[in-house]
């Protein structure tokens, strides 16, 4: 999928999940039913196995943690229902499994990261909600909670390393005034 197919699924996931929540009581039940909807548009009649199938996943689950923030939400609470909704729409399109749980925790934890949220209470509110998926699906809740712990810990990675380069980088950049500077100089 290129870039342009990931903005639009990153866009129409959060605007689905911002309408779906807004005026609702129930904003948790909103919140699965957002998620396993939007992930059943994403993915049905696609033949995405692999790291097609986590991109798509990991889009819409960015999408997700985006309008929840939008809409003034904890991702950090959220993200348990976030991850019932992921398991709940891919086992419905026949995707569920390790890999669809590892990428939503993956998503989950760096689109936190990109609202300025609690990584460590997102991870552990994906863990919680695979336990609890899993549980709807007929998956053993020990694989799915240790696909979420390892799909967490990935994303916590990609952040760290995403922070490390940027670091790296912007340490080579000579200061011009434009507020780069160079940190070992």
């Amino acid at each position: 999928m290129g870039d342009r197919g990931t903005k639009n699924l990153v866009a129409e996931a959060k605007n689905y999940v911002v309408n779906a929540i807004r005026g609702v009581g129930d904003v948790a039940g909103a919140i699965v039913e957002a998620t396993s909807g939007t992930l059943v548009r994403a993915l049905k009649g696609t033949r995405a196995t692999g790291s097609e199938l986590r991109g798509l996943i990991a889009d819409t689950i960015t999408g997700t943690t985006h309008a929840v923030a939008i809409v003034g939400g904890e991702v950090e609470s959220a993200a348990s229902s976030i991850m019932v909704g992921a398991l709940l729409g891919t086992e419905e399109v026949g995707k569920a499994g390790v890999d669809a749980v590892s990428a939503c925790a993956a998503a989950l934890v760096k689109g936190t990261a990109d609202v300025g949220g609690d990584i460590g209470r997102t991870a552990r509110g994906a863990m919680e909600g695979a336990i609890k998926g899993a549980r709807d699906i007929g998956m053993a809740s020990e694989l799915a909670a240790s696909a979420a712990a390892s799909g967490a810990l990935k994303g916590a990675g990609d952040i760290s390393a995403s922070a490390l380069i940027t670091e790296s980088f912007s340490s080579e950049l000579p200061d011009r005034g434009m507020g780069y500077r160079n940190p070992a100089a």
